[in-house]
């Protein structure tokens, strides 16, 4: 291939998005110069998914070392949690990851060109570089893909943007851990940091604008909350701040519950897209709210211009980022490819995990199936019950007539190891039927999908423990 006929593509951003832009473009024959203005590797390594699950595990630990449902027979005593050792080992993990796989593949690869720096379009084809060592310079290229993420949003109450408020960024960084924290949010983020920061030892109060997790099956956040509850957690519903002040010492909020007082204040209600500076209306990139609207092959309103990730319109996971980049790259290089989310799991990374993938029973309904589920207890799960824990449930969407299954809530201690069985089930179009009759390994939390399914039919509290 003759250098006249390699194409250049301007990748924006250094995330899972834009790395697996990046990477497979170059494996499709193309010339990559990526541009990122702050630290390689985006949120999931930096600030997100690595950092936040390690700080998860560790609050896990202190939990079960606190208390346990084997406490009769086994002795507990709370840790003496140093949270600066927690952080260095954290960072440390963090900063090895981002070298072994972002740093050191792009400094590595003779592709790919990477300038540090802010870029902004001038043309459809055209980029400027504002350099972060000083100067600029001009990047012309054939496509361009856009991978700049998101960060968190801050919500308008009146006297917030005045305070050293936390987002999940700065608590993530905590080199203490507070006596008093609140959490302004109830879904995934608020939900994930408040029920760590409360197992390391943090008094926590969680401020939910509706009910907790809002958006999913009502059994779910009903499940989650009462977990919270057990665990000491305060959780106030239908709370909102009118105000917010620090007087260099406490946060304190004027809300319709009252006013409250705690030493930290996390806002964790929304991401916001990464997209103000790179002149995208005035190139003609649709957006909305900020996000960039993107089609079945990732292409923006412009062509030859491409987006994936937590900047655009897609679901905010990292999985989703890096297959829309990597489709996005085929397209930008001659190929055809879709990116399709009808079987797409989620995960929320509390105590019990909420895993989901299709639809719910409400949104079947407004698409208009005809349903039946069915929801089973933990109870009757044979692996939640040697285990001693079984607080939550799966709950199992069906079309009523033909008995495909067309979505899985689940509330579980490894709901999200699980997950991915109910995903394959639904790519694969099976019926509750035969994912009733499959073989499930005994004594494992995935079993309760089988268990699930045969409720469908017959009252398995009828069935011997193993039953097939």
């Amino acid at each position: 291939m003759s250098d006249a006929k390699i194409p250049h593509i301007a990748v924006i951003g250094s995330g899972g998005a834009a790395m697996a832009a990046a990477l497979k473009a170059a494996e499709r024959g193309a010339r990559i110069t990526l541009i990122e203005r702050g630290t390689l590797g985006g949120t999931c390594v930096n600030t997100g998914c690595v950092p936040s699950k390690i700080l998860i595990r560790a609050a896990h630990i202190a939990h079960l070392r606190t208390e346990s449902p084997f406490d009769s027979g086994l002795s507990a005593q709370a840790p003496v949690v140093d949270r600066a050792k927690l952080l260095e080992q954290q960072q440390g993990r963090v900063e090895a990851l981002r070298e072994a796989k972002y740093a050191g593949i792009l400094r590595d690869h003779p592709a790919i060109t990477v300038l540090q720096g802010e870029a902004r379009f001038v043309d459809e084809r055209t980029l400027t570089v504002a350099l972060s060592g000083g100067g600029e310079q001009t990047v012309r290229f054939d496509r361009a893909f856009i991978g700049t993420g998101a960060r968190p949003a801050v919500p308008p109450v009146p006297g917030l943007a005045d305070t050293p408020y936390l987002t999940s960024t700065s608590a993530l960084a905590l080199e203490t851990l507070p006596e008093r924290l609140m959490v302004i949010g109830a879904s995934v983020v608020a939900l994930e940091l408040a029920q760590a920061f409360a197992r390391l030892g943090s008094r926590v109060t969680l401020l939910a604008r509706s009910r907790v997790l809002s958006q999913e099956d009502p059994a779910v956040g009903e499940a989650v909350e009462a977990a919270f509850r057990r665990e000491g957690i305060e959780v106030l519903e239908q709370t909102l701040a009118s105000e917010v002040s620090h007087d260099g010492q406490r946060f304190t909020l004027q809300t319709n519950a009252g006013t409250l007082q705690a030493e930290q204040l996390l806002v964790a209600s929304g991401r916001t897209p990464n997209t103000e500076a790179l002149n995208l209306a005035g190139i003609g990139v649709g957006t909305a709210g900020g996000a960039i609207r993107v089609d079945e092959h990732l292409q923006t309103t412009v062509p030859g211009l491409y987006a994936a990730g937590d900047c655009t319109d897609q679901p905010q996971f990292v999985y989703v980022a890096a297959a829309g980049g990597s489709r996005a790259a085929v397209n930008m290089t001659g190929g055809e490819a879709t990116l399709d989310l009808s079987a797409m799991p989620a995960v929320i990374f509390t105590d019990p995990q909420v895993a989901t993938v299709g639809l719910t029973e409400a949104e079947a309904l407004e698409q208009g199936f005809s349903v039946e589920s069915r929801v089973l207890d933990l109870e009757n799960v044979p692996r939640a019950l040697v285990n001693f824990d079984t607080g939550g449930f799966i709950k199992l969407v069906a079309e009523r007539d033909s008995g495909r299954l067309l979505g899985v809530q689940a509330v579980a201690g490894d709901a999200g190891e699980l997950i991915q069985t109910a995903v394959m089930a639904l790519r694969a179009r099976m019926t509750v039927q035969e994912i009733g009759d499959e073989l499930f390994p005994y004594l494992t939390m995935v079993e309760g999908l089988k268990l699930c399914a045969q409720t469908f039919t017959k009252d398995v509290t009828q069935l011997s423990c193993c039953a097939g």
